[in-house]
């Protein structure tokens, strides 16, 4: 094994932290658009980022063997999964708030997720 779960912590935490910048920036980016637009975008952003923090919590909780380390791994997938597509529903169908704005910061802060993987820090 190369990597520590101290290692996957750190990167988690990055990751979550990223993602919430760049879902503010989406949002006020959006605000030129109005305010329903900016809340949209800036809301969409930060239900990937609860999402990938509680995969993260999930996943690295604590040292387990391997087969338990890979359901914990699946378990936090499918627990960001639902916390995304249960937020993203909350956005477009309970508040009512603009689509495109929301599905916008939804990929922008998971194209943050994407870029983690890419880059060493």
């Amino acid at each position: 094994m190369l990597n520590s779960l101290d290692a996957g912590r750190r990167l988690a935490l990055r990751t979550v932290l990223l993602q919430l910048a760049v879902a503010a920036l989406v949002g006020v980016m959006f605000l030129l658009k109005g305010h329903r637009e900016a809340v949209s975008a800036a809301a969409g952003g930060f239900t990937v980022a609860l999402g990938t923090a509680l995969m993260s919590v999930q996943a690295f909780g604590r040292l387990v063997g391997g087969a338990a380390a890979f359901v914990r791994l699946l378990l936090g997938m499918l627990l960001k999964w639902a916390v995304v597509v249960g937020g993203l529903g909350l956005i477009l169908f309970q508040y009512k708030l603009p689509p495109l704005a929301a599905v916008t910061g939804l990929v922008a802060a998971y194209a943050v997720y994407l870029a983690a993987f890419r880059f060493k820090g």
